[in-house]
């Protein structure tokens, strides 16, 4: 029989926004807030208090002696505090951590609300029932950049956006901590105003259902919309701690609800949220898409006549993925303290498989495009490496978006000389690519390189590499192996050809940056000129410098044969002199100046 927890995520990961939550108190229990009901008894032992009397062992009970009617929560609360300051006050001790409180960890967002802040933010998640007061799992929400819509009473269920426009959408049957109109007792919980019920028929109906935390003894209004709910559209999953009782063994029934046995929410929705990863991951690793798409990528591309069908392939794949990259699962906003190393690793990981299907293409497109093809390819790059949109948030996660374009500008370049196609290298490191809306494109290799993307601190913080030079240039050699193993099979000549790519990408990079005659006029300046250009892992390397290191193989020697990668670089345009420089002078005055800079980092000298 299969585990029901491994159906619950299999079914979550294949239908994305169609299971909606219902959460009860236990859900917040390891938090240390206490339950609805137990707020009630504590404020009854407040008001015993204010009388001189004793209401032990039996709060509930001393209250209906003394006052003749069931406790509700509205009466109890106003006997015990007069003003709306005062209740305000005094409510939020039960549900706001006091300094003491915070330190030991105690009315903070739990586990459980974390990991369902993540299923909302990979959009598994949309729609939230829950009973509970308290404010922790939009507090798990905005920490991972999500704001939802809250609709804590009739009059937020009546002007609530639509389920479907909305990324999350949050409904507290019993009101909201700070809003007195809690509904608590037995009377308070019996019925419901028509604008909620409205609103929670449709979740019941149109939704499939995971509930936890819940029994529902207590909540006789929503049990009874539920029960009035025949749909069976989708699938119920109900996860209990223990045996669920006679009230949820009903409810159970009558939804046909799959039943989980948990430990707790905390442990629950932790490994709903492991294993749902881990199906994204393996569908997003998964190779069929990938070798469809370059095959039809490589029919494509042998034909003329199948320009407009390559085009159409490339913009929407292209599209995809700006739309991935740019969505919710990979927030500006994130919050300091989420940003560890752990985290951005995971994040490097996550942009990975969303880049599966394009980087397979355009490897192919980079190895075997001819002049004609340039700008379609180039084009598909852009489209992930613009920013036109103002942002705020992190600088290191607004870095990190930047990633997709650092991984696709390898995996292109190395394909490109994996094939001698200098000439569509040189079209790839010179794309304008534009940082904000109202400035001018620069070059590619000027705004898309690793420390623009992830700053050298960071990087040398990255799990596993933290005594590495060059940690992400490292990553990205592992990474991209499998993907051009089809174009570079040989693991020598990969290297070699990684350690050329990052060389040359440096070269291009101090090129760019000043105009010929302006390298002429600080040649004549300073002899001794150093320009800067990212250092890749060819520095590091114990050849570097050596007969047989990057520097010394590209080396234009008086009366001797260029190198042959120079060459052909040179012949495809790279380092084009114009007004006092010969074309072979500009190369080696551009090269003489990056290989003074690669040699004071290599000495602790220099900026990397």
């Amino acid at each position: 029989m299969i585990d029901p927890i491994l159906s619950l995520a299999v079914t979550v990961h294949s239908n994305k926004g169609v299971y909606a939550l219902l959460l009860g108190s236990g859900v917040s229990g390891s938090s240390g807030i206490p339950t609805g009901w137990e707020i009630v008894q504590d404020l009854i032992r407040r008001l015993a208090r204010l009388k001189g009397a004793a209401c032990e062992p039996d709060p509930e009970s001393w209250y209906r002696a003394q006052f003749g009617s069931e406790p509700d929560y509205s009466d109890v609360l106003d006997a015990v505090a007069k003003s709306s300051t005062e209740r305000r006050n005094l409510l939020r001790a039960y549900f706001e951590p006091s300094e003491d409180e915070r330190e030991e960890g105690k009315k903070q967002p739990t586990p459980a609300h974390k990991a369902i802040s993540e299923l909302v933010s990979r959009g598994y998640v949309r729609v939230i029932v829950t009973t509970n007061f308290d404010r922790l799992l939009e507090q798990a929400l905005s920490a991972a950049g999500i704001q939802p819509v809250v609709v804590a009473t009739g009059d937020a269920a009546q002007g609530a956006p639509p389920l479907a426009h909305s990324r999350c959408t949050i409904l507290k049957t019993n009101g909201d901590y700070l809003d007195t109109r809690l509904r608590n007792t037995r009377d308070e919980l019996k019925e419901y105003d028509a604008a909620s019920c409205r609103l929670l028929t449709q979740i019941f109906d149109e939704y499939g259902l995971i509930v936890c935390g819940w029994s529902g003894e207590w909540d006789t209004a929503l049990r009874a919309l539920l029960e009035r709910c025949a749909s069976r559209r989708f699938w119920a999953y109900w996860a209990s701690r223990g045996d669920p009782g006679e009230t949820a063994q009903r409810l159970i029934a009558f939804r046909g609800a799959s039943v989980l046995r948990i430990t707790d929410a905390d442990a629950f929705f932790g490994e709903l949220l492991e294993k749902v990863t881990a199906l994204e991951d393996l569908s997003a690793h998964d190779p069929l898409p990938a070798r469809v798409a370059v095959a039809r990528m490589k029919r494509y591309l042998a034909s003329d006549a199948h320009r407009i069908i390559l085009h159409d392939l490339l913009a929407s794949e292209s599209e995809r993925v700006h739309a991935a990259i740019g969505g919710p699962r990979f927030p500006a906003r994130a919050a300091a303290d989420v940003l560890t190393p752990e985290s951005i690793l995971g994040r490097l990981r996550a942009y990975e498989s969303e880049l599966n299907v394009s980087l397979a293409m355009l490897i192919g497109g980079a190895y075997w495009a001819e002049e004609q093809h340039h700008d379609l390819l180039v084009r598909a790059l852009k489209r992930l490496a613009d920013r036109y949109e103002p942002e705020s948030g992190l600088v290191a996660s607004l870095n990190l978006r930047r990633y997709p374009a650092l991984v696709l500008t390898y995996g292109m370049g190395l394909a490109a000389l994996g094939h001698n196609n200098y000439a569509f290298l040189k079209a790839l490191l010179h794309l304008g690519i534009r940082s904000e809306r109202y400035e001018r494109e620069e070059p590619l290799v000027t705004v898309v390189h690793d420390q623009a993307v992830l700053q050298r601190d960071l990087q040398k913080r990255l799990p596993g590499r933290e005594r590495e030079f060059t940690p992400l240039s490292n990553h990205l050699l592992e990474f991209l192996r499998e993907p051009l193993r089809e174009y570079i099979p040989d693991d020598n000549v990969y290297d070699d050809t990684f350690d050329w790519f990052e060389y040359l990408f440096g070269l291009v990079h101090c090129d760019v940056q000043v105009t010929r005659q302006s390298l002429a006029e600080l040649k004549a300046q300073r002899e001794d000129l150093i320009l800067w250009g990212p250092v890749g892992r060819f520095g590091w390397k114990p050849t570097y410098g050596e007969e047989g290191g990057i520097q010394q193989q590209t080396e234009l020697r008086p009366g001797e044969l260029y190198p042959e990668r120079v060459a052909r670089a040179l012949r495809a345009g790279f380092f084009e002199s114009g007004g006092q420089l010969s074309h072979d002078d500009k190369y080696r005055d551009v090269k003489a100046a990056f290989d003074r800079h690669v040699e004071r980092v290599r000495h602790g000298w220099g900026v990397w």
